[in-house]
């Protein structure tokens, strides 16, 4: 009967957790044979042009590429390391949706995310005439990984309809035309970055470029505001053997942490995948370490951020099985 009541445990715990390694037993962390990339959060689209629109979303862990659809038809392909595309080609004053899955470096495909729409603006005929430069670019830091930036609207013949940021010479998003402001995520802590603005109408047309905003996200990047904070680990004997209960705070991030990785004894025990929702005030986990009384483990946790890159680890913890933490 108790172990039966384990069994079910375990199978609660798994409905929750998408787990890289076997549900309740400690493993050897990313192996083969673990779960496919979880959803891309954060999709938004924004109509680019008359025949464009702008795709953006998150990084993904594990993610090695993207897939874009439009309705169920595949339209592009980019990279991990890139989270946005204009996807071109489309017909004018048309409402689209789209979507975006994550592909691992097995080309095992993750859930689709959410469905966004976005439609495009009437076509505008001969129209040559981009619009005016954004005047009054501004900008602040929003922590160490985002900046705050915003300008005064600019105006065209027609009708603005995005506006395009640029972190030097690259394109790393767009807002619609009825937007003066926006938050760029995925930034690195005591960096220094520059950003510019570019307006765009119906028909593709692209002003010149904003004044630029120079920043420099605060921080020195040894990973202390990206740890998990409020780390607790205590032991319980089930069944004759002992695991070790976990829990602790959601670094506060840009995005969603959705993956974990457990280090016990200098080693990685094993990873963790959160499905569905995420927790964001305090999550916990159990798993086992082995029947043995006695044993005197140390145990810390960091969190992948949604940048794609490990966060810094939460405080060690000591934990001796069968005794108190």
């Amino acid at each position: 009967m108790r172990r039966l009541i384990a069994l079910r445990r375990c199978a609660v715990l798994c409905a929750t957790l998408t787990l890289v390694t076997s549900c309740g037993w400690a493993g050897t962390g990313r192996g083969d044979g673990g779960s496919p990339p979880g959803a891309p959060t954060g999709v938004t689209a924004e109509a680019g042009s008359a025949t464009s629109v702008h795709v953006m979303w998150n990084a993904t862990a594990r993610a090695e590429g993207y897939e874009v659809y439009r309705g169920t038809t595949k339209v592009r392909e980019v990279p991990g390391a890139e989270h946005m595309v204009d996807v071109t080609r489309l017909r004018p004053s048309t409402t689209y949706v789209f979507s975006v899955r994550a592909r691992d470096a097995d080309g095992r495909l993750g859930p689709p995310s959410r469905e966004v729409r976005a439609t495009t603006p009437a076509a505008a005929a001969d129209d040559r005439t981009p619009p005016a430069r954004p005047a009054a670019p501004r900008g602040r830091a929003a922590g160490s990984r985002a900046v705050q930036l915003s300008w005064s609207a600019s105006t065209d013949d027609r009708d603005v309809v995005s506006y395009d940021i640029h972190q030097g010479d690259t394109k790393i998003h767009s807002v619609g035309g009825n937007q003066t402001a926006t938050v760029v995520t995925g930034l690195r802590p005591g960096t220094d970055y520059v950003f510019s603005v570019r307006a765009r109408d119906a028909a593709g047309n692209v002003s010149p470029a904003s004044a630029a905003v120079r920043l420099t996200t605060p921080g020195t990047g040894d990973g202390r505001g990206t740890a998990p904070t409020g780390f607790r680990a205590a032991s319980h004997r089930e069944d004759g053997a002992y695991h070790l209960d976990l829990s602790w705070v959601p670094p506060r991030v840009d995005g969603v942490v959705t993956e974990y990785e457990v280090r016990l004894d200098g080693r990685t025990a094993t990873s963790l995948v959160f499905g569905g929702n995420p927790p964001r005030d305090r999550a916990a986990y159990s798993f086992y370490v082995g029947r043995e009384p006695g044993r005197t483990h140390r145990v810390r946790i960091r969190a992948m951020l949604p940048d794609g890159t490990w966060g810094g680890f939460s405080q060690e913890r000591t934990v001796t099985t069968g005794g108190k933490r």
